[in-house]
């Protein structure tokens, strides 16, 4: 029995080890794994008070660039928008909904006011499925949406930084 373990083990070690080296081969990686941080050492945010405007301050300092008013770049961040358009047509059952949050930034050089960034779109979509015979849920399925609309607005935004930090 333990022989015959040893062997199922062995085989399935061997085979996960080929599938990895063909996925790394072909350039394929998790996402968010091996990540750079952002390079960018300091950011004044001057943001419109709404729920975009912490999940954006997190997902920055998470990459390692501080918030300080005196920084010599301001990132401009306006109010979030939220539409919602109905995918699937008729009263009754379940129905597709796409969620679209946009959110407009810019960036400026805090001396010179000159933008690096000039208004630009945060654009961002999901599609949730909501019951009209669960109306409860169907509140919690949106927050929750809203709440990942935001997180990947945020990283969105810190992928539209990455070449100023570059430079």
């Amino acid at each position: 029995m333990q022989r015959r373990t040893f062997l199922t083990r062995s085989l399935a070690t061997l085979v996960a080890g080929s599938v990895a080296s063909s996925l790394s081969g072909c350039g394929f990686r998790l996402r968010g794994l091996d990540t750079p941080m952002l390079a960018l050492d300091a950011l004044a945010l001057d943001a419109a008070a709404s729920d975009l405007t912490p999940v954006v301050r997190e997902a920055l300092e998470s990459a390692g660039t501080r918030i300080d008013d005196q920084a010599p770049l301001r990132l401009n961040l306006g109010h979030e928008q939220f539409h919602e358009a109905a995918l699937t047509h008729g009263d009754a059952g379940s129905q597709d909904v796409e969620l679209r949050l946009t959110a407009p930034f810019s960036v400026q050089r805090r001396a010179s006011d000159a933008y690096l960034l000039d208004q630009q779109q945060l654009d961002v979509v999901t599609t949730i499925t909501v019951s009209s015979d669960d109306l409860l849920a169907q509140d919690d399925i949106r927050a929750e949406a809203r709440e990942q609309l935001r997180r990947d607005a945020a990283r969105q935004l810190l992928e539209r930084l990455r070449p100023l930090a570059e430079q």
